[in-house]
C-alpha cells in the first residue's frame, strides 16, 4: 500500500486591526490586540490574517495608502504613550472618538488622533527622546523611504491635504531648490511624522512577537498597486506610467465582473515594468523585504496583475474602456526567489483566470485562494467547490470584499441554495452558514481562514467593503464581549476534528 504523504493543515481568522475593540474609536496595538491573540491561542488557531497596515486617506481604504512602507498612526496605542509619560490619561479620555462599540467614525478619529499624537511628540521632544539611540537608529535603518514619506506628508498638510498632483509644479516635480526649501521650512513637521512611524513599528513588532511566541503567525496583505496620492509615486516617478509633467497616462482597475457592471476604477498609477526590469526589480525587492519584516506570510492582492493588468485611460469615469496589457510575469518572482529566498506568499487569484495567469501561479508555487461563497453558483462546475481543491490552496468562506456568510446564504437563488443543502447535507437554509464553515475546514486545502464576522453569524451590517463604493466601508468593529470562552471552545473543536492544528499530520 502506498504511504500517505504527511502535510500540515492550519486554520486562522481574518480580522483587521481597525476592527479590534478599543476605547479609542478604532482598533489599536493595545491590550485588546493582545487579548485577541490570547483568544486565537485558546481557539486553536495558527494564523491571524489582517488587512494592509498603511496610513489611509480619502475613502479610508487600507488599499489606498500614503506610502507602501509606512504604518497607520491610527493603530498606535495611546495607553502605551501614557505609560511612557508622553500623554495623560485624561487627555485621551477627553477626545471624541465616536461610536466605540460598533463602527469606526473616521472623521472623528482624524480630528482627534493627530492632535493627541502632536502632544505626545512635543513632550517626547522636550524629554530629549528624539536623540535616543534607538530612535536615531530607526531613522537610519528606514531612511530610504522615511525621509520621502515625512516630507510628503508635511508638504501635503501645507497644501491643505490635496494630492501631490495638485501641488506647485516645482515641488510636484521634486526640483532641487524646492526640495531644499521645504525640508528647511517643514523640518519640525517631518520630525513629527518620523516619530509616528517609530511608535507604529515599535508597537507592531512587539505585538507580532507576542503572537509568534503563542504559536500564531501573522498573514499580512499588500495591494499590488500604490496610491495615486502617495509618496511612492512622487518619490519614484520613473517607476510609473507618468507623462513629463508627472501626471498618469493610464491607471489601474479591473474589467466588468460579478462585483460591478462597469468594472472597478481604482485610479492607481500603473508600473513602468520595463524600467523595473532594468533595475533588477530593486524597488519591488525592497518592498517585499519590508513586508516579510512585518509579517510571517504575505498575501499579494490582485495577483493576476503581474501576468496581465487592466490599463484604463487617465481621466475615464469607469473601467469599461480599459485594455489588458502584459505584466512582468514570472521574471519578477524569479528575481524575488533569487534575492529573498523562497518566502511564504498567498496569491490572491480571484476573478477571471486566463490560462496564462493559472500557469504563472503554478510556476511560482504560491497557494491560490478558494471562496466557499462561490462554490454553488455554477451548480457543480465551480472551481470553488471543495471537490475541486488540491492541498496548495487557502480556503475562505469569504473575504473583506464579500457579503458576510449569513447574507450571502440569504441571497442565494433557490436553485443554488437547494444544491448547497444537498451537497452539505442540511435541510434548512438557515443551517447553511455553519455548514459552509465546516466544509471549508474539512476541505483538502492546507489552510483555512474564516472572517470573524462569519464565526459570529453576523449579517451585512458587519460587511467590511463593497467594491466601487465610498463612505460606508472599512468601519465594522468587534466587541470584547463577542470573544467568549464558548466560541473559543467551539473553534478549537473544529480545529481538532478537521486536523488543522498546524502540526504535520496524516489524519
Amino acid at each position: 500500500m502506498k504511504k500517505l504523504e504527511l502535510h500540515t493543515r492550519r486554520a486562522g481568522i481574518l480580522l483587521p486591526i481597525s476592527s479590534l475593540p478599543s476605547p479609542y474609536g478604532i482598533g489599536t496595538f493595545g491590550r485588546e490586540a493582545y487579548a485577541f491573540v490570547d483568544f486565537l491561542e485558546k481557539a486553536g488557531q495558527c494564523l491571524w490574517q489582517i488587512l494592509p497596515l498603511g496610513p489611509t486617506g480619502y475613502g479610508d481604504s487600507p488599499y489606498q495608502s500614503f506610502s507602501t512602507f509606512a504604518g497607520n498612526p491610527y493603530f498606535i496605542d495611546p495607553e502605551e504613550l501614557v505609560r511612557k509619560g508622553f500623554l495623560k490619561k485624561e487627555e485621551c479620555e477627553a477626545c471624541d472618538w465616536g461610536d466605540n462599540a460598533g463602527y469606526v467614525d473616521y472623521e472623528k478619529i482624524y480630528l482627534s488622533r493627530f492632535d493627541l499624537l502632536k502632544k505626545a511628540f512635543e513632550r517626547a521632544k522636550a524629554k530629549g527622546f528624539l536623540n535616543h539611540a534607538d530612535y536615531l537608529s530607526f531613522q537610519v535603518e528606514n531612511g530610504e523611504w522615511l525621509e520621502d514619506y515625512a516630507l510628503y506628508m508635511a508638504i501635503k498638510n501645507k497644501f491643505g491635504g490635496v494630492s501631490y498632483l495638485e501641488w506647485d509644479e516645482d515641488i510636484r516635480l521634486r526640483r532641487k531648490k524646492a526640495m531644499e526649501k521645504y525640508r528647511r521650512e517643514l523640518s519640525t513637521e517631518m520630525d513629527f511624522y518620523k516619530f509616528q512611524q517609530y511608535l507604529f513599528f515599535t508597537q507592531w513588532k512587539k505585538l507580532k512577537a507576542y503572537a509568534n511566541k503563542k504559536g500564531i503567525q501573522i498573514v499580512g496583505d499588500i495591494p499590488i498597486y500604490v496610491s495615486p496620492d502617495g509618496s511612492d509615486t512622487w518619490a519614484h516617478p520613473e517607476l510609473f506610467q507618468l507623462d513629463e509633467k508627472g501626471y498618469p497616462t493610464a491607471v489601474a482597475g479591473c474589467p466588468p465582473d460579478c462585483f460591478s457592471e462597469t468594472g472597478q476604477l481604482w485610479g492607481n498609477p500603473l508600473y513602468a515594468w520595463k524600467q523595473h526590469k532594468k533595475t533588477g526589480y530593486e524597488w519591488w525587492l525592497k518592498r517585499l523585504k519590508a513586508c516579510f519584516d512585518l509579517y510571517d506570510i504575505v498575501r499579494i492582492d490582485h495577483f493576476r496583475g503581474f501576468d496581465e493588468y487592466w490599463s484604463i485611460p487617465f481621466g475615464d469615469k469607469t473601467a469599461v474602456n480599459g485594455k489588458w496589457k502584459k505584466g512582468p510575469g514570472y521574471d519578477l518572482f524569479k528575481k524575488v526567489k533569487e534575492e529573498l529566498g523562497d518566502r511564504p506568499v498567498i496569491a490572491e487569484d480571484l476573478g477571471f483566470m486566463t490560462d496564462s495567469v493559472i500557469r504563472l501561479v503554478r510556476k511560482t508555487g504560491y497557494p491560490g485562494m478558494k471562496i466557499m461563497q462561490f462554490a454553488f453558483e455554477a451548480y457543480g462546475n465551480s472551481e470553488h467547490i471543495p471537490y475541486n481543491y488540491d492541498r496548495n490552496y487557502v480556503v475562505y468562506t469569504g473575504t473583506h470584499d464579500n457579503d458576510t456568510l449569513v447574507t450571502a446564504v440569504k441571497n442565494l437563488s433557490a436553485k443554488d441554495a437547494k444544491y448547497a443543502m444537498k451537497y452539505m447535507g442540511v435541510e434548512k437554509r438557515k443551517d447553511l452558514p455553519k455548514a459552509y464553515i465546516r466544509f471549508a475546514m474539512g476541505s483538502s486545502a492546507d489552510t483555512c481562514i474564516i472572517p470573524m464576522q462569519d464565526y459570529l453569524g453576523l449579517d451585512n451590517s458587519a460587511r467590511m467593503n463593497l467594491p466601487s463604493t465610498l463612505g460606508q466601508n472599512w468601519k465594522w468593529r468587534l466587541r470584547s464581549a463577542d470573544l467568549t470562552p464558548e466560541l473559543a471552545k467551539e473553534l478549537k473543536e473544529l480545529v481538532r476534528v478537521y486536523g488543522r492544528t498546524g502540526k504535520v499530520s496524516s489524519k
